[in-house]
């Protein structure tokens, strides 16, 4: 007698699930939320968001986003709409606060070991890098994030920021011109 291991089941896709909480699976919200929050946050703080904040923005998020799913038409993936209400959530914060704020990195990016000449340097470039980023325009900023930090492509990133994929690659381009003469 031979014990086959069951076939593993594939993951529901973000439109199945979305479809199941519409159609009252409580659950399958759950699940995306845990499938999305953390890329969420992560977009959160780089655009902007104080990292204090940021669990709130992101609840906020997805409220929004569970109020709007009817208009949501799959033109793009759901995490890229996602980010896109995310950063109208964070926009909205910042008109509500009416201060500026630097853009810290994530605590993952950061070394907590190391030669303390390297660690110095390297914390020298951060503070450069996130000043950088805040002195960017926000198009700029918010394409770059997209694309290097959430790793989109140019076309769900023109979907998300209502642009073209021409355009976000020309404000990529310049987004990371700039960082490099801010960071030298």
């Amino acid at each position: 007698m031979s014990s086959a291991e069951p076939a593993a089941v594939p993951a529901p896709t973000d439109a199945a699930l979305i479809a199941a909480w519409q159609g009252g699976d409580e659950p399958a919200a759950a699940e995306l939320v845990r499938r999305h929050a953390r890329a969420l946050a992560r977009f959160l703080v780089g655009v902007g968001a104080p990292e204090a904040d940021v669990d709130d923005l992101v609840q906020e998020t997805f409220i929004r986003a569970f109020r709007a799913l009817g208009t949501f038409r799959g033109q793009c993936l759901f995490r890229t709409w996602l980010l896109t209400i995310g950063g109208n959530v964070v926009k909205d914060a910042h008109r509500r606060n009416r201060r500026r704020r630097v853009v810290p990195l994530p605590d993952d990016l950061r070394s907590s070991a190391g030669d303390p000449h390297e660690e110095a340097v390297a914390g020298e470039a951060e503070g450069r890098l996130a000043a950088g980023l805040e002195r960017l325009p926000r198009m700029q900023r918010e394409v770059f994030l997209l694309r290097v930090q959430q790793g989109l492509e140019y076309d769900d990133i023109a979907a998300a920021l209502g642009t073209t994929p021409g355009a976000a690659r020309v404000h990529y381009h310049h987004a990371v011109k700039r960082l490099k003469e801010y960071v030298k």
